[in-house]
């Protein structure tokens, strides 16, 4: 065949491709979703999905289904999602354990963090607050960082489990101020919170959220907030910045991710869609009363910072030798 005519017919496939997906992305979707919450129901990331999957199903009119497959720190909700069909039509919402599982779990993980996922949507954003027990002398977060340097081995910290968000910010924050505390980790963040309300364990970080109710009763102490600068859901609470710990800032966050091989123009229209939903000015005031920083943002900045979060939390790992065996 002639050169000519060979370049000819490859334009030709190539544009029946284009248009095929172009279809695909245009007539999407034609059958109910599926979006995995990979933790059991009722924790925030299993309500924010819920919040945006009715006014999704709205949207598309196709049901948007959400389904809890907890298990092994989010692991089995990711990993069936990563081996199915990039259609669109499975989609999984993550959390930073996500990112830290890369480093946790490398060598073992079913998927690549990163490159079995095709970034459709950093949703939500929810900064980590850090409390005092009473128990402990003091006001402020430098009266209990100065407690602990006093008194070695007195102050221990508790979190949700080993690798979780909490855990890996407490470990930062040591890594910043040269403070030694044990790390005491536990089935879940309600053990841990009754435990401080106990006297038992000093500090913990968690999201506002899960906090605030304590807060409210004057069983713990509210110490800082693990934000670039205070928030319009708690205006009055210091960041850990101003506390004395410079550029500390971590938060819990809520991720909408795809099989990795989804047709970019399904992934473009998900993404636009969950933003228009998140910014509505009743759903923000949803989230925000959640703890939620609204983001929605789209698929590439979301891939920059899923990217940026295994980066950043596999150094605190490496630095503090953490290890889930």
């Amino acid at each position: 065949m002639p050169r000519r005519a060979v370049l000819g017919t490859g334009a030709f496939v190539a544009a029946i491709l284009h248009a095929g997906h172009g279809a695909r992305a245009a007539d999407y979707p034609v059958r109910p979703v599926r979006i995995i919450v990979p933790y059991t129901p009722g924790g925030t990331t299993d309500i924010a999905t819920r919040l945006v999957a009715e006014p999704l199903s709205k949207a598309f009119g196709q049901p948007v289904v959400v389904e809890n497959r907890p298990g092994a720190n989010s692991i089995v909700g990711a990993a069936a999602t990563a081996s199915s069909a990039a259609d669109g039509y499975t989609l999984v919402m993550v959390l930073p354990a996500h990112a830290a599982n890369a480093t946790l779990q490398a060598g073992k993980l079913p998927f690549d963090a990163v490159a079995s996922f095709a970034p459709v949507s950093l949703v939500v954003t929810a900064p980590l607050v850090l409390a005092g027990s009473r128990h402990i002398p003091g006001q402020t977060l430098r009266d209990y960082l100065d407690y602990a340097r006093r008194n070695p081995g007195k102050m221990n910290y508790g979190s949700s489990g080993i690798g979780a968000t909490a855990h890996l910010a407490m470990e930062l924050l040591k890594i910043r101020t040269g403070v030694q505390m044990e790390h005491i980790p536990y089935r879940g963040t309600q053990p841990a919170l009754q435990d401080l309300m106990a006297g038992n364990i000093g500090l913990m970080f968690d999201t506002y959220s899960t906090l605030k109710p304590q807060f409210d009763a004057g069983t713990i102490r509210p110490l800082g907030i693990a934000a670039a600068e205070r928030t319009a859901f708690a205006p009055d609470l210091p960041t850990v910045v101003e506390g004395g710990v410079d550029g500390l800032v971590a938060s819990s966050w809520c991720m909408l991710l795809a099989p990795a091989g989804t047709p970019q123009g399904i992934v473009e229209r998900l993404s636009g869609e969950v933003a228009r939903i998140v910014r509505e000015p009743g759903m923000t005031a949803k989230l925000q009363d959640l703890g939620f920083v609204v983001e929605g943002r789209p698929p590439a900045e979301t891939g920059d910072f899923l990217k940026s979060e295994v980066e950043r939390w596999g150094s605190v790992i490496r630095t503090a030798k953490i290890s889930v065996e």
